[in-house]
């Protein structure tokens, strides 16, 4: 779903800064100009005068005054519909800054660089960075089939990354590369969601739980035939429309990361090592998951 990077060192803050003021020049302009901005316009008024986080933002995810006039022009509805949950903004700041709280409690070497709301050209979603997270408005705004709720769905989408900017082992690799497994990446996304479920009170994609209903073992059991491979094709990154499932590499890890928990009579050290992990194939036996095993629908981190 995003690109992640190690973070330096920071001071742990329980209240992570929400960024938005780049969102608020977009709108004002958007406004002005009765949602119709020209190229010039966001060059001028929103990509020149943007925050560090936008600036990065738009070089490494190719969004520019062009893209984002194309967007507009083309999907009207998305930048219209980005404005209802630009209110919503408060609330999710509120229910971040618990569910960090509790990472703090259950993760102490956490850290918690702040969170940038700005409008991008649809996607993608969100990027993490040496300058903390970024989040795209209109993209995540979108993104419904994640979860109708949309402060839900910032409030675990967000969870989910800062779980991400926790984690030490390697995180990209060249294609081919034998240590970029379907398993390792598995547990990287899935031990997000895991992580993002003890915290702020479930994943980042809803959508798994519904489909793989019922289908537990016959998903998991293919799984496990290609997850010493690095064809990641079939598992990751395989989003086509809201009505199919994708990313099920996601769902995978997240059930292995519960059973490793759920399993360790340490859960404060379980979870440091469900972060810090750099060997796939160890967490994975430890963790006593089955393909098709039987693991509760929602674990807390008060359990």
């Amino acid at each position: 779903m995003f690109a992640a990077s190690a973070f330096a060192q920071a001071a742990p803050r329980q209240e992570p800064e929400i960024l938005t003021e780049d969102v608020t020049r977009f709108y004002a302009l958007y406004d002005a100009t009765g949602g119709r901005p020209t190229v010039e316009q966001i060059d001028k008024d929103y990509l020149a005068k943007g925050t560090h986080s936008l600036s990065e933002f738009a070089r490494l995810r190719r969004v520019t005054a062009q893209s984002i006039a194309k967007r507009l022009d083309s999907d009207p509805a998305m930048y219209a519909k980005a404005k209802d949950c630009l209110v919503k903004l408060p609330e999710v700041k509120r229910r971040v800054a618990t569910a960090l709280g509790k990472l703090a409690t259950l993760y102490p070497e956490a850290r918690f660089p702040p969170v940038a709301v700005v409008v991008g050209r649809g996607r993608p979603v969100g990027i993490a960075d040496n300058g903390g997270l970024t989040i795209g408005l209109e993209a995540l705004c979108s993104a419904d089939f994640m979860n109708p709720d949309a402060e839900d769905r910032f409030v675990h989408v967000i969870a989910h990354e800062y779980a991400h900017i926790q984690q030490t082992g390697p995180t990209e690799f060249e294609p081919g590369d034998p240590n970029g497994t379907a398993l390792r990446f598995a547990l990287l996304e899935g031990g997000a969601e895991f992580v993002a479920e003890l915290i702020s009170g479930n994943v980042g994609n809803g959508r798994h739980a519904e489909w793989t209903r019922g289908k537990e073992a016959e998903i998991e059991s293919a799984f496990v035939r290609i997850m010493d491979g690095t064809d990641l094709s079939a598992w990751f990154a395989n989003y086509r429309n809201p009505d199919e499932p994708y990313d099920l590499g996601y769902w995978v890890g997240y059930r292995i990361a519960k059973a490793y928990y759920l399993g360790s009579k340490d859960r404060k050290a379980a979870l440091k090592k469900l972060i810090e992990f750099d060997d796939p194939k160890a967490l994975l036996a430890q963790s006593g998951w089955t393909p098709g095993m039987r693991l509760p629908a929602k674990v807390s981190g008060e359990e």
